[in-house]
């Protein structure tokens, strides 16, 4: 940024101009030859998927009727074993860039379903802004014209009789 300002560049089609010149001199200042010439990376194997080493990862603990949920979604695992065997297992969710999911119980994949959405819950409203929250009259609950709350009170009428005692 402080060599864009210093050659007066604002605009992002004069930088895109100016970035082949600063690129040129930056490695001309900092570029350092290595000591060896040799490609250290190694080849990639048919065993290494891509997308699931660089996919979002996190662990999961099955319930007894094999479902757990992720990303407010439920999923229920369909296996042929008795559901007892996978009670409580440990699966892995994989989730690419793209959005595709997958589970993985000991590095294998398993089938699943989407079990079910997950209904959005209440907001929860801290002590400090709930003075706030309740006088915001549009998420106030009204109640109808008719509800008993909105009459006025009639005592109960009790009859005094005006004849002798």
């Amino acid at each position: 940024m402080k060599e864009l300002r210093l050659a007066g560049i604002s605009d992002p089609t004069a930088g895109n101009a100016y970035l082949e010149t600063f690129r040129q001199d930056f490695n001309q200042r900092f570029a350092v030859a290595p000591r060896s010439a040799h490609d250290a990376h190694r080849p990639l194997l048919a065993k290494d998927d891509l997308d699931l080493i660089l996919s979002h990862q996190e662990t999961r603990t099955l319930t007894k009727n094999l479902t757990l949920q992720y990303d407010q979604q439920f999923y229920q695992i369909q296996t042929d074993r008795p559901s007892y065997a996978l009670n409580k297992a440990i699966v892995t969710m994989c989730q690419s860039a793209s959005g595709e999911v997958r589970i993985l119980y000991q590095g294998k994949p398993l089938a699943y379903t989407l079990f079910q959405k997950q209904e959005r819950q209440a907001v929860e409203v801290n002590s400090k802004t709930i003075d706030s929250e309740l006088s915001n009259q549009q998420k106030a609950h009204k109640p109808a014209p008719n509800h008993p709350w909105k009459q006025s009170y009639q005592p109960p009428r009790t009859e005094v009789s005006k004849g002798p005692l």
